[in-house]
Order: structure tokens, then sequence, then C-alpha cells
């Protein structure tokens, strides 16, 4: 597998050097994309020549523009050949945030190449994306659930797709969405008519397996930097008790000027807590979860984004394929239960080469998890200490009292269906 390993944000290889039709580099130069990220320069050559690529990078390195430009570069080369109602190309993202990301860049990317985009993902919008994929797209971004509830309505049809793109491959397979992108995939032309794209934080057995039933014959390229962890990282462990842990954070929150930082807990009752605590106590911050609406999601992240929000708590649901610029802190209020999310995380911050900071707190309950995470990163993270005594009197909040169901005479939602399997339908 060919691997090129670098800590370089970007490569010596512009991208006009590619051959690209001029609607794709008018969209590269208002983006004012120049060079090459690393899995861009690995992917990009092969797979503008029509080849299969499944590649394997960090997050935040820019694969996305990497399987946009070929979708722009290979419909705008070809001639539709059909009435255009249906998808040409298709892109699976296995979150709501992440097909928004995907679909914001691709607007920005695909200015000038007259290419129409659809959105499909749970959660809001029904009829307004049914009417939007009524109408017609060229390219379809969206989440398995959504997708495969149009499909079978008949809203569109996949015989048209000629490149196919699953992002985040690794994810789909922790989020159990296997089954519903087997049924994707199955529904395509075959193989040799359409090209696949797949890219993935990591190309696992079980990711392999799945390139090589669907794909034709495709070019293993991974770019993987010097270290797991981004290099522009300064990573910090602290050993608080749990009674220590809110002041403590309340502490380092108050020394941080015109930062934007992450806050993860492990569960929705935390972050709920987290976030309450904060607001009491002076701090701006909101909380984000797979239970928190999909507008306010969006609402949240848009005013992160911008910076009228300085402090967001989240569960992992933010973890992964959100672009957020200059995040500068990422605390891990609970360390992940998986080595693999702590990376995900962090790499949250320091995103193209900028520089950040992750500080994780080591407790009573997690703290077990860290020797797997130094295991899994190849390194021990240096340890900080905070002054007992020097730690905040903070006003802290009771928990929120929980519904009782049969007391509001069954007004309240039930937990959200599962398919066969356990799968989540989004």
């Amino acid at each position: 597998m060919p691997e090129t390993k670098t800590s370089n944000p970007l490569t010596e290889i512009e991208f006009s050097s590619l051959r690209l039709m001029p609607a794709v580099m008018g969209g590269l130069k208002q983006a004012r994309f120049s060079h090459c990220t690393p899995i861009q320069a690995l992917t990009l050559p092969p797979a503008l020549e029509g080849k299969d690529v499944a590649g394997q990078a960090q997050t935040g390195t820019g694969k996305t523009a990497a399987f946009l430009l070929v979708i722009f570069q290979r419909l705008l080369e070809k001639s539709p050949g059909h009435s255009g109602k249906h998808p040409r190309a298709l892109v699976l993202a296995p979150t709501r945030e992440l097909a928004l990301q995907i679909h914001k860049d691709a607007l920005l990317l695909g200015t000038g190449t007259g290419l129409r985009f659809g959105l499909a993902y749970g959660g809001v919008d029904y009829e307004k994306q049914r009417k939007t994929l009524e109408a017609g797209v060229d390219v379809l971004i969206g989440t398995p659930g959504r997708i495969i509830d149009y499909f079978k309505q008949h809203v569109f049809n996949l015989k048209e797709i000629d490149v196919m793109v699953l992002d985040e491959a690794d994810r789909m397979f922790d989020l159990g969405f296997i089954k519903d992108i087997r049924y994707v995939l199955r529904r395509l032309p075959p193989r040799d008519q359409r090209q696949c794209l797949m890219f993935s934080a990591t190309l696992s057995h079980r990711v392999l397996e799945l390139a090589y039933e669907h794909m034709n014959e495709p070019e293993l390229l991974k770019a993987e930097a010097a270290q797991v962890t981004a290099e522009n990282v300064k990573q910090t462990v602290y050993y608080p008790s749990n009674e220590e842990k809110l002041p403590l954070l309340i502490s380092l929150l108050r020394e941080i000027e015109d930062g934007r930082v992450l806050v993860f807990a492990n569960t929705r009752a935390v972050t709920d807590r987290v976030e309450r605590t904060l607001n009491a106590n002076g701090i701006h911050a909101a909380a984000m979860s797979g239970q928190v609406p999909q507008k306010k999601r969006q609402t949240l992240l848009k005013l992160f984004h911008d910076g009228e929000l300085p402090v967001l708590v989240a569960t992992d649901v933010a973890a992964r394929g959100l672009h957020i610029p200059d995040v500068t802190h990422v605390i891990n209020f609970d360390l992940p239960q998986d080595a693999e999310d702590y990376v995900h995380r962090i790499g949250r911050t320091a995103r193209l080469g900028a520089k950040g900071e992750a500080i994780s707190f080591a407790c009573e309950h997690y703290a077990f998890h860290l020797p797997e995470i130094e295991e899994f990163i190849g390194y021990a993270i240096s340890v900080d200490q905070a002054d007992e005594t020097q730690l905040p009197e903070i006003k802290r909040v009771a928990a929120r009292p929980r519904r009782d169901h049969r007391k509001s005479g069954g007004r309240n939602r039930p937990p959200r269906r599962h398919n066969k399997g356990g799968q989540r339908r989004r």
C-alpha cells in the first residue's frame, strides 16, 4: 500500500498541474486553494484517471475536497445521456453534520460547474428535501437512512450513478450502517461501469473487505502523519477527583482568552450538567448531543463557527466530520472509552497545520482508559497538576429530574427506533 508520511499540511503539488477543467479550477481559486494536501496529492492523480481509490488520512486533511474535485471533473467530462432527473454522483456520509459540511464545500468548490447539489438527511425538511430531489440533482449527498427512504419511494433511481463516494467508512461500521451501505451499493450500476471512492480515517479489515467486494480493483493509498495525532496539538492530562472536575474546568476556561473551546463528555446527561454549570458561573456555553433537534444543532454549530459561542459542550456526535475552523482548545471532560475517539476528538483542533491544545481529565471513572489511549498514539501524554487550594468555589446546579412517561399521558417521544441489528436510521 503506497504511503506518504509528512508533518507538512501542504505539498509542493499545485492543483494547476493536475489538468483540471477551467470550471473546476475556478472553484479552487475562489476557495483560495493552490496546493494539495498529502491525501489530495496521493489520491487525485489515479482518481482523475478514473481508477477506484480507497484513501486513508487523518481527519481535517482535505479528503472532502479530494473526492469533490473528482466528481466535478468526471461529470463535466461526460455528457449526462439522460433526462437529468436522477443523480449522477452519490456521496454517503455517516452523520447529518458531515453531510451538511460536504454539501457546503460542494457549493463553494463547485460554484462555476453548473452542477446541481441535493441533500438528504434525517431530522428536518422532509418534504423540502423531497421536492429538491424530484426536480433533479446531479450530485446527491446524504445519510444512508434518508437516501434509502427516498429511493424506495421512487423519488430518484440509482441507475445513472457514475461516481460513488463513501466517506468516513470506518464510522459507518461504528454506527451500524453497514447493511444500509450494502443495500445502496448493490443497486448501483456494475462496479466496472462506475467509479467508487472510499475515504476513511482507518482502513481496517472490515473496511477493506467492503472495498474489495464493491470496488473495481481499488488502489489503497495512505497519507499518514509521522504520528497518529497532529503534531501541533499540545496535549496534557490532569488527574482530578470527580468532585474537582467542574471547578477545574471552570478554572481552565477562565484562563483562556479569545478561545473557541470544544468540551467533550461521554453522555448526554453530563453535557447537560456541564453546560448548565458553566452558564451558572458566567461562562457562555451550549450543549450538543444526538438528542438535540437538528435545526438547533445547526444553529449552535453556526454560532460556534462564527465565534459568538465560545464553548460548545458535546458528545461524540461532534467528534468526526465537522470542519470548524480555529478551534483553539479541546477539553476531554470525560476521557473517551475508545482510543480512536481520543484521536478524532483532539483532531478538531490544529487542523491543516494550525496550533491547538488538548486537555484531558483522567478522573476516577475513566482514568483506566488512559493506558490504552497512550498505547494507541505511541507516547505518554504530559501530566499537569492543579493546585487544589486554587480551584474556585463554584455554583453547582442540580441534575434535571427524569421525565415520567406514565404521568405525562404518553406525550413524550418514545426512544429512537432502530432497524434490525440495532441500526439507527438517520
